[in-house]
């Protein structure tokens, strides 16, 4: 069995590079102070911070951001929805409504509905294609002058679909509403920075990109308004108290300073495309999203065969699974949105990879699942209907197997 770490869109580990450069900052010889503070020390310390701002801004390709410091992408995803729902309800005015997809994370679904019982927001949930993209005729259909603000995921967490961004932003601009980006899965892993310069509001974290865990960042444009979530010694202009965690901070600049560059996307997509072959073995695969997704990402679902049973059996395989892609019980939320029946979304495997991935490990977890979904569709009923031809996969499950079969 494999002990393999395929799970990057969870979390990624940290870059060794990143690491000896925080532990440079740590001691009473480092740079510790208080970046807000006026002595040496301090101004130690904000130069830090401004550093790993330019880094940041180098990263989205657009200057003309203000970064908030946030300890990760859902606090960045709740300043940005709900600090800008509670502003605009403080103004007043005729913008009062919330577009997301359904598939988007649910630190921005969750902050969506905070912001309409809290602001008098009304939130609608676009619906997406069976290959998760939203189309523009979707988001125009939706698109009027009381909208407010429109958050969208450049790349989906749990599929790895790529958002149309640079065909969708200027719908949202030509009607007066504001873009967020939840770039969590997106800054420093895919191409960039393409989409950002069309957004208002984008949100990062430095552990999707082999940086430390607990900091984040909010990315702004100078003219938006948004209501504090937090309240304190009004650091960072007041929109987000409290004293900067100057390590972490360095340490999120210093991974995207060393983000995936061409070759490594490429070796990535090489990486994926030689799993999709491997799983071929095993028969009647879906792939749960398109071809030109993240390098990274790959999410398949099995017919014939049980969620649960498939989760035990890949027990010790660190891979995402349909129902854990969400920490919540039941089917994945996004796999559901995309038309996929409970019993495929039940049944699916997130396997996502990273720069420190092997072609060993991609092997070895092929050779492992397609082992285990063969022994658990030999005692599958439903199964055998399809493979004694009684029964068709489009039948039994609803999906198009020209289009979603790998």
């Amino acid at each position: 069995m494999t002990h393999a770490y395929l799970d990057y869109a969870a979390t990624t580990p940290l870059d060794p590079r990143v690491a000896a450069g925080m532990a440079a900052l740590e001691g009473p010889d480092g740079i510790f102070a208080n970046p807000a503070s006026l002595h040496p020390h301090g101004r130690r310390a904000a130069a830090v911070v401004e550093s790993a701002q330019e880094k940041v801004l180098e990263t989205l390709g657009d200057r003309d951001f203000q970064v908030i410091w946030t300890s990760g992408a859902t606090e960045a995803d709740n300043l940005a929805i709900l600090g800008l729902a509670r502003a605009v309800a403080q103004r007043g005015g005729g913008r009062r409504r919330i577009l997301v997809t359904a598939t988007e994370h649910s630190a921005v679904l969750a902050a969506a509905d905070a912001a309409a019982r809290e602001a008098g927001m009304q939130v609608e949930r676009l619906p997406v294609a069976a290959d998760g993209q939203l189309t523009p005729a979707t988001l125009e259909a939706a698109l009027a002058p009381d909208v407010a603000l429109v958050s969208l995921a450049p790349v989906n967490n749990e599929t790895g679909v790529i958002q149309p961004i640079e065909r969708l932003a200027p719908l949202v601009s030509a009607v007066g509403a504001r873009l967020h980006l939840d770039a969590a899965q997106a800054v420093g892993r895919v191409p960039e920075p393409g989409p950002y310069r069309h957004a208002d509001l984008v949100s990062l974290s430095a552990h999707k990109c082999c940086g430390p865990k607990g900091i984040g960042a909010l990315c702004v444009r100078p003219d938006v308004r948004l209501a504090p979530l937090m309240h304190g010694g009004g650091q960072q202009s007041g929109r987000r108290s409290g004293t900067l965690p100057v390590g972490l901070i360095a340490g999120m600049g210093d991974a995207l300073g060393y983000r995936d560059d061409a070759a490594e996307q490429a070796r990535q997509r090489a990486l994926r495309g030689r799993l999709v072959d491997a799983l071929r073995a095993a028969g009647g695969v879906v792939i749960n999203g398109r071809g030109d997704g993240a390098p990274a990402i790959l999410n398949v679902s099995f017919p014939g065969v049980h969620g649960g049973a498939l989760r035990d059996a890949l027990g010790d395989l660190a891979v995402g699974f349909g129902s854990a892609c969400s920490g919540r019980d039941g089917p994945s939320h996004v796999l559901r949105a995309m038309g996929r029946p409970d019993a495929l979304a039940h049944a699916s495997v997130r396997i996502s990879i990273g720069r420190f991935t092997e072609m060993a490990d991609i092997d070895a977890a092929g050779a492992q699942v397609v082992a285990a979904v063969a022994a658990l569709r030999g005692i599958s009923p439903l199964w055998r209907e399809i493979e004694e031809g009684r029964r068709t996969v489009d039948s039994a499950y609803g999906v198009t197997t020209a289009l979603e079969m790998a």
